[in-house]
């Protein structure tokens, strides 16, 4: 079993649009449901579980309704952080589903992951355990304690950054978060399920990346994404981008961006 763990329970403060970003409209759709669409139409995909925002889990359901969301097997009420808003997800998928079955932690306003990306983590999980996806770096990374003085300039070679999907089987990430949560701090410093398996001595692997893949959390990453959109649809329309379309075809047999 193939289970999309989607998260979306921030209120979008840093966007400044007065509703939470992962609803806002681009091209007529919401953002949330332009993610969830790409695990819909995946064949590899079983399941997905999402989790939200309380007062606007309604209204989710009736975007699932609007948009013939079929995988959806359930939406619960995100937590007092991103974490326990995941580990919500990941408990109510563990009610229905075998421990062995392999979840991908995705981010609800990361909507445009590819399927190549989507698979590669399944893959890696099989092979290794866990997929962590990530991005080499292009610029310099610099280190510093006190946001004043640089401390280092690791190696861009050895730099990258780290999105979603982060995935696992579901029972190991399930005792990870058992783990943590027992603690005192619980999750402070955990910003994601590679910090939380790393803290507890469990090597984590790569999986490269789509650099398309950006988290929409600013104004200026609403034009991006659809920068990007305008870009898949023009590939399809000049006859480039034949590889991720036959995919498209081969999962749903319509796309509807």
């Amino acid at each position: 079993m193939n289970i999309a763990i989607l998260f979306a329970g921030g209120s979008g403060v840093r966007m400044g649009a007065g509703i939470p970003k992962q609803f806002l409209e681009i091209y007529g759709k919401p953002i949330l449901i332009h993610t969830i669409q790409q695990f819909e139409y995946h064949r590899e995909i079983d399941r997905i579980y999402l989790a939200v925002l309380k007062d606007y889990i309604p209204y989710v359901k009736e975007l699932l309704e609007e948009y013939h969301i079929k995988k959806v097997a359930g939406v619960v009420e995100g937590g007092e952080t991103a974490q326990d808003t995941i580990y919500n997800a990941l408990k109510k998928a563990e009610e229905e589903n075998p421990r062995d079955s392999i979840v991908l932690i995705h981010d609800g306003v990361r909507p445009f992951i590819t399927y190549e990306v989507i698979s590669k983590n399944i893959e890696c999980v099989k092979q290794y355990g866990n997929a962590i996806t990530c991005t080499p770096c292009f610029e310099t990374i610099v280190l510093s304690s006190d946001n004043v003085e640089i401390a280092d300039v690791p190696p861009r070679k050895n730099c990258y950054s780290a999105q979603a999907p982060q995935s696992f089987y579901l029972g190991q990430i399930i005792d990870a978060h058992d783990v943590v949560r027992a603690r005192p701090e619980r999750y402070e410093n955990m910003v994601d399920a590679c910090t939380i398996v790393r803290s507890q001595g469990i090597t984590a692997h790569i999986v490269e990346g789509n650099r398309g893949n950006i988290k929409v959390t600013t104004p200026e990453d609403v034009y991006l994404f659809r920068a990007l959109l305008q870009y898949r649809e023009n590939e399809q329309a000049f006859g480039f981008g034949l590889t991720d379309r036959t995919n498209i075809r081969m999962n749903k047999g319509r796309h509807d961006d």
